[in-house]
């Protein structure tokens, strides 16, 4: 949120004249926050990008569930954070020195090019029985105590939701000069309004969090025979430079692979303190380093600011260390975009501590949230159509690091739907939009589209057949769509085989037999750890073969997605 404030305040805030946006981002948090990885990473990277507008006021109390922090967490935290570039205070009587406290927050306003933390070190359960100890951690002081701790605290025990009329006033008080406050800001946005039309109107915009009007015609898009195959994270770095002047709240980065993820907004300046010399706080492209799980975060508090859109980029298989605010983001209702590229065994030689697995399933499992996974230009410029349209949901956008043929059939409009029939072996020249009447349907993502659309020709040939391949880039996108539109591309009374390098479980619900993997992956050429795993045309032919002659004069069941659903 520091970032997004010091972002945005370099963007529109005029020298000489009052900020539009000025303000300060506040921190409460204690020992336990403090011993995770990610506020690690988080305020690594604060210190780094000195923002001094972030003031971290840490409870240090001694006490977690566990009970002393002794037993764990005995290190200098403030040695820590001096060493992360920040300004350390130290408040030592946090129970009682309210003006200690005010007086720190005060220094810590003053100090401006780089983070605060002020360790005010407390009695947690000050005034209970249970004062200082892990049982006033998370259990209710129950009745007894309550009584005890409102008499050591100098209030009526018998008094039960009792506001004293000298905090009442006070509080009046605080109302009233925080509507001063805004009265002021109003005034200053009224007039920054009238001098400066154009960027009080571009603000206004983005505070709604509406798109530009012009973002669908700049995608990319493709058609015919002639197009190159390309790799879709190659295809990925295309739209997020084709939008990137029409859409100046675009901002975000990648963990350490920008070259990998292809992510960087060519000709755009990086997001840096000024005192680094390698951009300012105008930029737009985020450095965060080998920080994927704060990474993730501070993509969700820039959506929680508000008037930016903010995207961050790894290995599909590296969204695991993320995972906690990828929930969070889903939990939250957040934009927030993550490019996620090496989505498969396609990597190849890294081998299988990077080629993910049960990456996609398990980000397929989280309510409120879009996994797509394009095979080619035009499903890549619907993916990042439908991940920017949609304000209340984040959106995980698997990109392949080996290249992939274009599909014929398709086109951005139709790949906005989720899913729709791509290759039909009867009618291979123009396409009939339905599955209806095939003898088969093969079900696939990414970079297996083409191989089904090979696997579909030759057990055509085979068994003489009709096979349709159907593509799927959101399967999320696709359950939406109208009954009647998810029949004609997965038809009832017709078996279906799914086709992805990934794990095989969920797709139960797609499919009648499924072609994936349920093991890890290995060390080796793309094109041979396929062809060693059966995910190829001559695997797919295999498995055909068989579900042909397993369903042959048997009804076929539909698939669960075109049941009811209540």
């Amino acid at each position: 949120m520091a970032l997004a404030e010091a972002h945005l305040g370099a963007e529109f805030n005029k020298a000489g004249e009052a900020p539009v946006v000025d303000n300060f981002v506040y921190v409460l948090c204690g020992d336990g926050c403090l011993q995770e990885g990610v506020s690690g990473e988080a305020s690594s990277l604060a210190g780094h990008l000195g923002l001094g507008k972030l003031i971290v006021c840490y409870d240090d109390n001694h006490i977690t569930i566990d009970g002393s922090t002794d037993l764990s967490f005995t290190e200098d935290v403030l040695k820590r954070y001096e060493a992360y570039g920040w300004h350390c205070q130290h408040v030592e009587d946090g129970n009682n020195d309210l003006e200690g406290i005010e007086k720190a927050i005060l220094a810590a306003k003053a100090v401006t090019d780089k983070p605060s933390i002020i360790k005010v070190t407390t009695t947690i359960g000050f005034g209970s029985e249970k004062a200082g100890s892990d049982k006033v951690h998370g259990a209710a002081l129950g009745a007894s105590d309550l009584a005890f701790a409102k008499k050591a605290l100098g209030f009526d025990p018998a008094q039960t939701f009792f506001v004293p009329e000298d905090v009442a006033a006070y509080y009046k008080s605080v109302a009233q000069a925080s509507a001063a406050v805004i009265a002021t800001q109003r005034e200053t946005l009224s007039a920054y309004s009238s001098k400066y039309p154009a960027e009080a109107a571009e603000l206004a915009r983005r505070t709604k969090g509406e798109l530009p009007a012009n973002i669908e015609a700049l995608l990319p898009r493709a058609s015919g025979k002639e197009v190159k195959p390309a790799a879709t994270r190659n295809l990925s770095g295309n739209v997020l430079n084709a939008i990137k002047t029409a859409m100046p709240e675009l901002m975000g980065g990648s963990a350490d692979l920008t070259p990998s993820n292809m992510t960087e907004l060519k000709g755009i300046p990086d997001f840096q303190h000024i005192r680094t010399g390698k951009g300012s706080y105008a930029g737009r492209y985020i450095r965060f380093g080998v920080r994927e799980h704060a990474m993730a975060a501070i993509c969700n508090g820039m959506a929680a600011y508000g008037a930016l859109v903010p995207y961050c980029a790894t290995f599909l298989n590296f969204i695991g260390y993320a995972l906690g605010a990828v929930r969070l983001s889903a939990l939250s209702h957040f934009r927030v975009i993550y490019v996620a590229t090496h989505d498969s065994i396609g990597l190849g030689e890294d081998g299988p501590t990077h080629q993910p697995v049960e990456m996609l399933q398990a980000l397929r499992a989280t309510p409120n949230t879009y996994v797509f996974r394009p095979a080619d230009t035009n499903e890549t410029s619907a993916s990042y159509a439908l991940a920017l349209k949609n304000t209340h949901a984040p959106a995980i956008i698997a990109l392949s690091r080996q290249v992939v043929p274009h599909v014929l059939a398709s086109t951005v409009e139709k790949a906005m739907l989720g899913g729709y029939v791509c290759f039909d072996t009867a009618d291979q020249e123009s396409l009939n939009p339905t599955a209806a009447g095939a003898a088969l349907v093969l079900a696939a993502t990414g970079t297996e589209v083409s191989i089904a659309i090979e696997g579909a020709k030759k057990l055509a040939s085979t068994a003489n057949v009709r096979v349709v391949v159907s593509s799927f880039p959101c399967l999320e996108v696709f359950e939406k769509q109208e009954e009647s539109y998810r029949k004609s591309v997965l038809p009832d009374g017709i078996p279906v085989i799914s086709v992805e390098a990934s794990a095989k479980r969920g797709w139960e619900r797609y499919s009648h037999a499924q072609i994936g993997m349920d093991y890890f992956g290995m060390s080796a050429p793309a094109p041979d750890i396929y062809k060693r795993l059966g995910i190829s045309a001559d695997g797919i032919n295999e498995l055909g073969t068989k579900v042909l002659a397993f369903f042959a004069g048997k009804e076929v069941a539909p698939v669960p997605v075109n049941g009811h659903r209540w």
